[in-house]
């Protein structure tokens, strides 16, 4: 892997959590978070953490554990990956995508699939990521 697209893949974690938190303040109609959410053990317990209004009681907490929660998933995929000479999941494009693009798509994604809501955290944020920026080979 070049110099170049290890820059762009490193952002990808950077600009979701940022993301998340620019565009929660739109989340007016999302539920606050509980502290059930916090244990999250489903990828739905993440989006509520992800969707908190800053304004919530436990708003900013939860917009924090999204944004560490993502950088964290995010930066082990890539050490792992290189160290076991794996293919990577996810492919940022160049230039990688805004905050609002991240976390807008990431919200986006949740809402359009249901589904996916009762699966472990990581495995939904790495569905949403492996199809919004697939690595073509």
């Amino acid at each position: 892997m070049t110099h170049q697209p290890k820059r762009a893949l490193a952002a990808i974690p950077v600009a979701i959590a940022m993301a998340m938190a620019a565009a929660t303040a739109q989340a007016q109609t999302a539920q606050a978070p509980s502290e059930t959410n916090f244990q999250v053990r489903t990828t739905g317990d993440l989006v509520q953490l992800c969707e908190a209004a800053p304004t919530d009681p436990t708003g900013i907490a939860a917009l924090h554990f999204c944004q560490g929660f993502a950088v964290g998933a995010y930066q082990y995929h890539q050490i792992v990956t290189a160290a076991e000479g794996k293919r990577q999941l996810v492919c940022a494009p160049n230039p990688p995508p805004s905050r609002n693009e991240a976390v807008a798509a990431f919200i986006a994604w949740a809402k359009q699939n249901p589904q996916q809501m009762n699966t472990p955290p990581v495995e939904g944020l790495f569905r949403f990521l492996s199809q919004r920026y697939p690595c073509r080979v």
